[in-house]
């Protein structure tokens, strides 16, 4: 990749639609965390647990960053986890942040709802004031666990809805099929919640579909199953479904064997609205714009594929319209330069 492109990926506007705050917990930061809060980690150092990232799959990943978020106990734990993240997406340009939150994790741990949802809030509401960006939680539901399950979170959640723009649906994905959860989702369409999904990740073309009958999903996380699915394709683009693509994520977990072989550059010519994301950078190997240079090294992605990417990450924010069209124009601009 020549250096002026390099610049354009690290300096463009962007939003980041898929990032679970939990898979931002650098290691150290895990080690620190487990100091203040005396819990005890069955790992002997830093390096001891990142040499532990080595993953075969889905499954073998979540182990480990179940593991990890288990040093999160009080509300400033949440405030500092969320904090590093942000200031992290603030150096790569992204302007606006939808967090991926998992209160199941915490609450079976006897962690309060309240304290997860307070402490990941107000460091949004710092970055808005530090640096202008805008950001908004996605509370998901652990897709292993029950619909019951996940309705008495919704429940849980009802006090702080006016901190929750939509809901989403992840964890192991193999075996969960969203159907599950479409009683559970209906609900949350119903209190004006905006509905997302993980499908199309480790399970099949099947799951995207269902995810969007079933689960009336607004968004597919990953998705990029759906390429074996012409028809499937097809409604896709037609509808104009956006997709929130995790390279690095889709490398490490197995789901491609070299980002050679990612099709991101096949959904963006089949007209699909991809968006470049990071998943749980912490674990996979970088932030937005490390996977944006990881893809634009691996494939024959051209500055016109970034300006594309760049707009289809706003375009397919829960914005409101007039933040989204000012948004769009800061990516207009960038470009004309």
């Amino acid at each position: 990749m020549d250096a002026t492109l390099r610049n354009i990926l690290e300096k463009m506007p962007k939003a980041e639609l898929h990032i679970h705050i939990e898979g931002s917990l650098e290691p150290e930061l895990i080690f620190a965390l487990a100091r203040r809060n005396g819990v005890a980690l069955p790992y002997a150092s830093v390096d001891a647990l990142r040499s532990a990232y080595a993953f075969t799959d889905l499954q073998s990943f979540l182990d480990i960053y179940y593991a990890g978020a288990s040093v999160l106990l009080a509300e400033e734990d949440f405030y500092d986890m969320t904090m590093a993240y942000l200031q992290r997406a603030n150096n790569d340009n992204v302007r606006h942040v939808e967090l991926f939150f998992d209160p199941q994790t915490h609450t079976s741990r006897g962690v309060a709802f309240a304290t997860v949802v307070n402490g990941i809030h107000r460091a949004v509401q710092d970055a808005r004031e530090k640096w202008g960006m805008t950001g908004a939680l996605i509370m998901c539901f652990l897709r292993h666990l029950s619909e019951e399950e996940a309705f008495a979170t919704l429940e849980a959640a009802l006090p702080y809805r006016d901190k929750l723009i939509g809901v989403g649906l992840d964890s192991s994905e193999r075996g969960h099929p969203p159907e599950k959860f479409a009683r559970v989702f209906a609900r949350c369409k119903g209190l004006g919640l905006h509905l997302v999904a993980h499908a199309g990740e480790e399970g099949p073309p099947a799951y995207i579909t269902t995810a969007l009958d079933d689960l009336h999903a607004e968004r597919i996380d990953h998705g990029v199953a759906c390429m074996q699915d012409p028809a499937l394709v097809q409604r896709l683009v037609r509808q104009q479904t956006p997709l929130t693509v995790c390279p690095l994520s889709n490398l490490k977990l197995c789901v491609f064997k070299r980002l050679q072989d990612h099709n991101l550059l096949a959904l963006l010519e089949a007209g699909i609205v991809a968006t470049v994301n990071s998943d749980d950078p912490a674990y996979f190997g970088g932030y937005i714009n490390d996977n944006f240079i990881a893809a634009f090294e691996a494939l024959p992605l051209t500055r016109e594929h970034a300006r594309r990417l760049a707009r289809n990450s706003f375009s397919a924010a829960f914005l409101a319209p007039e933040d989204k069209a000012r948004r769009l124009r800061e990516v207009e601009a960038f470009f004309s330069q």
